[in-house]
């Protein structure tokens, strides 16, 4: 069941009257992030290497990568949690992070959403969102986060503790926290992880909402390749301590720059090839060859949604493997495709297809591959 977790309710915030333009101005959600550089260490661990990255007024960015990549240890740099062996960080054109300053993490004016939402509690729910608003008088602090507790609808809870809550009313709890201060940059650490998956899409979707709204500049870590485009206006790929890819959610899955990036995206079918003079040929067949593609072997990589068959001998001449001869092997249905098993000869390893209503097909039976060529691209043999 959708439901509108960020309706306002000016009534819920209390009979105070206060200006909280006044108090946390808006602007102050719009920051201009810049990372320089970085270089941090665990003992002989190489946690990031050289990382540099920027961070537009009211973008939105994911750091994306697999457990140990150095994701979070670059938001909790961020956050001011820890303090870099190398490199500076900028909030707004100020060194917070440097050779020249640290400012401590209270006053860096960045709110953080922990993965497991790190609510105290000893705290009731509006006591929860009103910690990081100690500096302001108590009656006005209530008033703000009770404020930040109606645009998540979360008011009526204001009295209770987090133990009552369910998960993603916690979640939902901890992100009035984080915006209560009006933070220059909102960090998030796999925030929707403890949240099962149809409350997860839901709470993403309006989370974001949230955030285009209050025009808040955000960096948020997560593992999952799909929840990064759903997120993002740009993603970082990170690798053992270094990015290794950065763009729009298009661009790293459109235009990989390597065979990591690839993978890491989608199921991939890989084939062994080899490149001569701008063209690749491999047991599918030939196609031109990327750019920049040195001649030698190489890996042609195709999607399983690029991937067609049919049971005719007709020929599809703009095909890139039309001719090609594939014995079907199985078939699973998911739903709105099927994913179907394919063996080619002279490969030493199954095809993957995705595609819907294959039609009737036997174990066994000859299918004719059809193989979108805009859908293929390559990269040398030795490099991932």
């Amino acid at each position: 069941m959708m439901f509108n977790l960020f309706k306002s309710n000016n009534a819920a915030a209390g009979s105070l009257e206060l200006d909280e333009e006044t108090l946390l101005p808006r602007g102050r959600c719009a920051g201009f992030l810049v990372i320089d550089h970085l270089r941090h260490s665990y003992g002989p661990l190489l946690a990031l290497d050289d990382v540099s990255l920027t961070v537009a007024p009211g973008e939105i960015l994911c750091l994306l990568g697999a457990s140990g990549c150095g994701k979070s240890t670059l938001l909790r740099l961020i956050a001011g949690v820890e303090q870099p062996q190398a490199g500076r960080i900028l909030l707004d054109g100020r060194e917070v992070c440097g050779p020249a300053a640290f400012v401590p993490p209270e006053q860096r004016g960045v709110g953080l959403v922990f993965q497991d939402y790190a609510l105290f509690p000893h705290l009731s729910v509006v006591e929860n969102v009103m910690f990081g608003l100690s500096h302001l008088p108590k009656a006005h602090a209530r008033a703000l986060a009770m404020r930040a507790l109606a645009r998540v609808s979360l008011a009526r809870y204001a009295d209770d503790y987090p133990h009552r809550l369910s998960g993603g009313e916690q979640q939902r709890v901890a992100l009035a926290r984080a915006l209560a201060p009006r933070p220059s940059v909102l960090l998030m650490d796999e925030p929707f992880s403890n949240l099962d998956q149809r409350l997860r899409e839901s709470i993403r979707e309006q989370t974001v909402a949230l955030l285009r709204d209050e025009g808040m500049s955000a960096v948020i870590v997560t593992h999952d390749p799909e929840e990064a485009m759903q997120l993002a206006d740009s993603i970082a790929l990170m690798e053992a301590g270094r990015i290794v890819q950065t763009g729009t959610p298009e661009q790293l899955y459109n235009q990989p720059q390597s065979l990591f990036a690839m993978r890491f995206f989608c199921d991939v079918n890989e084939v062994g090839a080899e490149c001569v003079a701008g063209e690749i040929t491999s047991p599918l067949g030939r196609c031109p060859a990327p750019p920049k593609l040195a001649d030698g072997p190489c890996v042609l990589c195709i999607r399983p949604e690029a991937i067609r068959i049919s049971t005719g001998s007709g020929v599809d001449e703009t095909a890139l493997s039309s001719g090609v001869v594939a014995e079907f092997v199985s078939k699973q249905f998911l739903g709105h495709d099927d994913r179907l098993r394919l063996r080619v000869g002279g490969l030493d390893h199954d095809l993957y297809a995705r595609m819907p209503d294959p039609g009737p097909l036997k174990a066994g039976q000859s299918v004719q591959l059809h193989i979108d060529p805009d859908q293929v691209t390559a990269f040398p043999l030795n490099r991932a």
